[in-house]
């Protein structure tokens, strides 16, 4: 039979002349009330004490404990295991994301342009593309389609000095590489300016690119968001949402600003013009 331990990140604390208080994950204190069990006995039984005591007093404690999510009595899981990610793009920043993803426990391939149709429907399993660069258009057309069959898309590029990490999108009706465009157009009064930018009427790239730090940064970032997509969780603590939050990286001082974002609705097509009868 498995022992209950604290779960990750939970700990015990005991003020001197005070009853025991317990840290949990999230970095809340709760007053623990222990009843007749002694608070030694609590900790002994859950952390890799040597004391034996059992009584139906501490099973009922340390029942509780599991059933706040305090307690587990299972090894920790990686958070990825059982998804399969999918990688795409400049090595830059593809590698740490691989050695990060694979480190959380999923399995990474290399993927290709011609593999991302094929992609589609298949639900434990994300596409993350990362460009060192401006998005060429129509690029990330085909990827923008995973949604709609349930497959994450997750992707980040760069415009300058800034890489932007846009919001995962894994069902109907999130956001979209294409909805983050025409929002960021409609945000700024050089619409016209930034269009022709990503149509490709500009001087060659002077970068900067991403240094290691950066990349590793970035690569961190993105592995959040898969975690984020894996536990089902839209989001811990006041942040906004992975599937909600477009990220701005300043390359130069490694600063990290967050955007909300919306999906843009489909309008309906204008009715067709009637004909006018002459009076």
């Amino acid at each position: 039979m498995n022992r209950s331990r604290l779960a990750p990140g939970a700990g015990i604390v005991t003020a001197p002349g005070d009853r025991p208080v317990l840290r949990t994950s999230e970095g809340e204190f709760l007053r623990i009330d222990t009843g007749h069990v002694g608070p030694g006995e609590l900790v002994d039984r859950l952390t890799e004490g040597e004391g034996q005591a059992s009584s139906a007093e501490l099973d009922r404690l340390v029942a509780a404990f599991e059933e706040a999510g305090h307690a587990v009595t299972e090894p920790r899981r990686p958070p990825l295991t059982g998804r399969t990610v999918h990688l795409l793009g400049d090595p830059v920043l593809t590698e740490p994301l691989a050695r990060f993803a694979a480190a959380e426990g999923a399995e990474v391939q290399s993927a290709s342009a011609d593999d991302v149709a094929g992609l589609a429907g298949r639900r434990d399993t994300a596409l993350v593309w990362c460009l060192d660069s401006p998005v060429p258009e129509g690029l990330w057309d085909e990827a923008d389609r995973l949604p709609a069959r349930h497959t994450a898309w997750l992707r980040c590029h760069r415009e300058g000095a800034h890489t932007w990490t846009e919001p995962l999108a894994s069902a109907p009706g999130d956001v979209t590489a294409a909805h983050v465009r025409l929002r960021r157009l409609a945000a700024t009064a050089a619409h016209r300016e930034l269009a022709a930018y990503w149509a490709g009427h500009r001087t060659p790239d002077t970068g900067p690119h991403p240094t290691e730090p950066a990349a590793a940064l970035i690569a961190a970032l993105l592995t959040a968001d898969l975690i984020a997509w894996a536990s089902g969780e839209p989001h811990r603590g006041s942040g906004l949402p992975a599937r909600r939050r477009l990220r701005r990286i300043d390359l130069r001082d490694l600063t990290v600003t967050e955007h909300p974002v919306l999906p843009v609705p489909e309008v309906a097509p204008l009715p067709a013009p009637t004909a006018r009868t002459a009076p």
